[in-house]
């Protein structure tokens, strides 16, 4: 991403305010006092702080790419993460299969008070490539995922609004609004449901740049982890432009594993087996 776009200092204030409001007991506040956007960004920490503390994991995944007429590609994939303290995650994906793209791996350094950082080695050029603000709308390896949604975003790269609950399922869900600070964004706005209960998301509409529903991500199967942390077993996002459609499917969560931070270097890319 870059850094002339978002700069520190834009950052700070508002990871300040994130503060102020995290620290406000929430019990003093009714809903009827807060506005949507305080009460949509109370939303958004609450969901943030769930899924803090899982410290690393590691995961299988099969991509599942289907065009508008049926036709189907596989790929094979591993990923893992590390949560930083007082910093974003560090995350790897790395394509084992079909021959032709094993090896190419999404290296991400997330960041909470900077923009973040994206690189994809090339195994055949024996290349590193870091990825610009303005190629994270691009399709990631040809997929209906672009590059910034493989990613977890951190809560102070967007403003928030609340817009409502209502029945999702046998579940209650709140629907809020995600506003991305990042102007390069190739979203305008996020439109997200969450269970009141477990603050799992289960559906996402995407909005491009002319505000226009662009793609839709919906969450399913999930399991829960060392008692506390959620994981959903198969995401599908469904592109409303073209037809087409990408499935993840997750398995072998492996919580636990002790991964260093030197893991998730671009050095580290180069040496992906």
């Amino acid at each position: 991403m870059d850094l002339t776009l978002q700069s520190t200092p834009f950052f700070i204030p508002f990871a300040l305010l994130l503060l102020l409001l995290w620290l406000s007991p929430i019990s003093s506040v009714s809903a009827q006092e807060e506005t949507p956007e305080e009460r949509g960004m109370r939303i958004a920490l609450a969901a943030s702080e769930s899924n803090e503390g899982f410290g690393d994991f590691s995961a299988e995944l099969t991509m599942v790419i289907r065009d508008r007429r049926g036709g189907e590609s596989t790929r094979q994939m591993r990923f893992k993460v590390l949560e930083v303290p007082d910093d974003g995650d560090k995350s790897l994906f790395v394509f084992d299969q079909p021959r032709d793209v094993k090896g190419t791996a999404l290296l991400t350094h997330a960041h909470i008070n900077a923009p973040d950082d994206q690189w994809l080695y090339l195994p055949a050029l024996q290349k590193v490539k870091r990825i610009s603000a303005s190629e994270r709308s691009g399709s990631f390896m040809g997929s209906e995922f672009a590059y910034e949604d493989m990613r977890a975003g951190e809560v102070a790269e967007y403003t928030y609004k609340y817009l409502r609950e209502e029945p999702c399922g046998e579940l209650t869900c709140t629907v809020i609004e995600q506003y991305p600070l990042d102007e390069k964004s190739g979203y305008s706005k996020k439109v997200i449901w969450q269970d009141t209960e477990e603050r799992r998301s289960w559906k996402m509409e995407l909005y491009d740049r002319k505000d226009s529903h662009l793609k839709t991500l919906t969450f399913a199967k999930y399991k829960q982890y060392l008692d506390k942390y959620w994981r959903a077993e198969e995401q599908t996002m469904e592109n409303h432009l073209t037809g087409a459609s990408t499935v993840l499917k997750w398995t072998e969560f492996e919580f636990g594993k002790n991964l260093e931070e030197s893991e998730f270097t671009q050095t580290a890319l180069r040496r992906i087996r």
